[in-house]
Order: structure tokens, then sequence, then C-alpha cells
């Protein structure tokens, strides 16, 4: 099987009930980019339980004004969890750091959003997320391949809304599927 490489950015991966890999166990991860070299998402349903938005401004001297929002915070990845990313509506744009994401979404990694942010302007919709996953050339799709994955077209109720804990069967029931339909095996035909 296949991939054209700008089918999956702005997609959701599923995980399938025996992925084996304790970190992503039913985690929901939005494609952010996706070429033949690599590609890069940001998992959406697992929220830092060690971080808050107000305490990650504190450490970054970023002043909270009075119309300042909570956002989510989420463990995107267990590539470079240090450094944050903020996967936002299409409102907010920085020419100089916001790369459009297929779907009406964008992605910013500067302190420039987060100063927005916390002032009340910034994007409608956001959350942030700390680190990402990532893979190597072939990687994801042999994963793909594998049965590790499903693949949804994204919602962005579901991805900026949603109950953490509903994500993952939220995007099940986008494609239809009963969470308990799901063979912990792969099959091939």
């Amino acid at each position: 099987m296949s991939f054209d490489s700008t089918k999956l950015a702005g997609k959701l991966l599923i995980a399938m009930p025996d992925m084996g890999d304790p970190r992503f166990e039913r985690s929901v991860i939005f494609i952010c980019s996706h070429s033949d070299e690599r590609a890069m998402g940001l998992i959406v349903n697992k929220p830092a339980r060690d971080l808050k938005f107000n305490d990650l401004l504190k450490q970054l001297d970023i002043p909270e004004a009075p119309r300042s929002r909570e956002i989510r915070v989420h463990v995107g990845g267990p590539v470079d969890y240090g450094r944050g990313f903020v996967l936002h509506s299409p409102d907010y744009h920085s020419d100089d750091s916001t790369m459009t994401v297929e779907g009406g979404y964008g992605l910013t990694a500067t302190l420039d959003i987060l100063e927005d942010i916390s002032v009340g302007d910034g994007p409608e919709r956001c959350l942030l997320a700390m680190g990402y996953a990532g893979w190597g050339p072939g990687q994801l799709e042999d994963e793909i391949q594998r049965n590790g994955w499903l693949i949804c077209d994204a919602d962005s109720d579901l991805v900026f809304m949603g109950a953490n804990d509903d994500k993952w069967t939220g995007a099940l029931d986008l494609m239809g599927i009963n969470p308990l339909m799901l063979s912990p095996g792969g099959g091939s035909a």
C-alpha cells in the first residue's frame, strides 16, 4: 500500500487496540505534516497532567492579562517534550512562524502565539502540545500497513473541544466504527 505524501496532513490517526507502544495507547494524533522523508503529528487526547498553561506562561515570563484564557496543554508525543506547538484554527497567522495545515488548521511553535493568547488575542480555537510524534521515511506507512492506525478526516470539534477521555471513541464514531468490534490482531485478504 502506498500513500500520497499530501494525503495524511490534516488527518487523524487513531491507535488500534493492540498498538503495542504504551505511549500511543488509545491515542488520537493530528498529522501536521507528511512527506516521503518524515511525518509529524500531535497527540490531541493526552493531557499534560503536570503542566497548566498559566504555569507555563509564568515559567516563560509572559505576563497574563485579565483577558487571558486557559488553554489545554497536551503531551504531543515522545519527541522533544521541552518544545511547545500550538495547533489552532485558521483565524490566526504569523507570517514568520505559522505553518498552514490541510483542512483549515494552523501550527505555530513560537512564543508570539503564547504572548497573543496571554492577552486574550490569538486563535479562537487552539491547544498546546508539548513534544510531538515523529516518523522517519516509510515508518508511518509501515505502521499503518501493519494495522497499527486507522485514518480519518479531522473534525475541529473533536480536536479542540471534545473531552480528552472521549476523543478516541469519538474519532472511531466519526468513522462509524464501534470500538468493541475492533479486532486486536490485523488480517489480510
